[in-house]
């Protein structure tokens, strides 16, 4: 699933496309997606598009009408093509610009969304309960701290919690645990300030970094330009359970922990 950093990159590659282009037609091929494609989309076609953000894992396509929100799903990706490139298999929408562009959404699980909202987002069922971003100044070590009083719960499923933080899925849960020597299972209300304050940092690090480098190489991930990431290549423990750590020279662990795969250092990471 494209994560925080590959969302962040899509974005980057597709607003210059859009921002201050009219929407001349929505193409609908395959409206079945997680949620059907309501008809109420093709509100933004003759719309001027005014921004593209991103809220989580959420982009949103700013009109004066409303704003388009799209999610990527598992496997979901846009691209910006020339009008008239012939639609392959899962190129379900194509967003087509007065510029002689289009935007492209393809996704061969459909278990992506495109959606249409016409009052601020911040009223959207699925925004409306949404963390703070974590690249942001909301995001510090006494928010943190204060969201995780009294919780036994492992520090990683917190991390991961759309409710406490947005944005830091799996891998990048992975990472951040890892350079902050801190067990994934942790009881999340027992670290102190000092230790949180080490993670927040990392967790701020590890998504620039990812962003920077244009994010990571997945299975069903293309960014904008058609490019695969390449941070997966500075991962130190996602993906490598059984193998030495990079810092220590131990053999990783890897374990299943909300049903999601995590992988640590039993000597860096120690309870």
């Amino acid at each position: 699933m494209p994560e925080l950093p590959e969302v962040e990159v899509t974005r980057q590659g597709v607003a210059p496309y859009l921002v201050d282009q009219t929407v001349e037609q929505l193409i609908v091929r395959n409206a079945s997606l997680r949620w059907p494609v309501p008809d109420v989309a093709q509100n933004i076609v003759g719309q001027t598009i005014k921004s593209v953000r991103r809220r989580a894992k959420y982009l949103l396509i700013d009109t004066d009408a409303g704003i388009t929100i799209v999610h990527l799903g598992m496997s979901g990706s846009l691209r910006i093509l020339p009008r008239g490139t012939p639609a392959e298999k899962h190129d379900h929408i194509d967003l087509v610009l007065q510029n002689g562009r289009i935007l492209r959404y393809n996704d061969p699980r459909r278990f992506g969304a495109w959606l249409w909202y016409e009052l601020p987002e911040e009223a959207h069922p699925l925004l409306s309960k949404l963390g703070p971003e974590p690249l942001t100044d909301a995001f510090n070590p006494n928010q943190l701290q204060a969201a995780l009083v009294g919780k036994q719960k492992a520090i990683k499923l917190c991390l991961m919690d759309n409710h406490i933080v947005v944005g830091v899925g799996n891998i990048y849960a992975n990472e951040a645990l890892f350079a902050a020597n801190i067990h994934p299972q942790a009881a999340a209300g027992s670290i102190d300030i000092a230790r949180l304050t080490v993670l927040v940092t990392e967790v701020k690090t590890i998504l620039a970094n990812a962003i920077t480098q244009g994010g990571t190489t997945l299975k069903d991930f293309t960014n904008a330009d058609g490019k695969p990431g390449y941070f997966a290549q500075k991962l130190h423990v996602y993906g490598r359970g059984g193998e030495t750590c990079t810092a220590c020279g131990n053999l990783l662990s890897e374990i299943k922990l909300g049903q999601r795969t995590t992988v640590f250092c039993g000597l860096c990471q120690a309870r």
